[in-house]
């Protein structure tokens, strides 16, 4: 995946990755997510090609998700939206801490951290000052 593009997004209202993860599944019954954004990604064949998105929790990026396609959605405004149509699966990865930002940033395959491995991604999330230490330290 060295050719795939990536967004990074803050995780509002939710703490953690097991948090988002059960309020999608009771959101969409365990089919695709969907989180509209206001801007429509310019690097959108990139981001088709095998991209996720890479979701932040109070400061650490713990997670990401496959995006599937990128659907057009007008607001009640008349303003045109773009709904991230994304896989079930929230994956998780090594912990890295991430300073706060708004909207979402692109994100090059290779400044991406790696899923956590096999027997790990079960593990629940440490406390977002914990990992954000770890990962400060270079241990993940």
């Amino acid at each position: 995946m060295s050719g795939t593009l990536n967004l990074m997004k803050l995780c509002v209202g939710c703490d953690d990755p097991a948090e988002l993860a059960a309020w999608q599944r009771q959101r969409y019954q365990g089919g695709p997510a969907r989180h509209v954004t206001r801007m429509w990604p310019r690097r959108e064949a990139e981001l088709l090609d095998g991209g996720s998105i890479y979701w932040v929790f109070k400061g650490v990026m713990q997670a990401r998700q496959r995006i599937l396609e990128l659907q057009e959605v007008l607001g009640e405004d008349g303003i045109r939206r773009c709904a991230l149509i994304l896989g079930p699966e929230l994956i998780r990865v090594a912990a890295v801490p991430r300073r706060p930002f708004q909207g979402w940033r692109y994100l090059p395959a290779g400044d991406a951290p790696p899923d956590l491995p096999h027997g790990r991604e079960t593990e629940p999330a440490l406390p977002a000052d914990i990992a954000r230490a770890l990962a400060d330290m270079g241990l993940r």
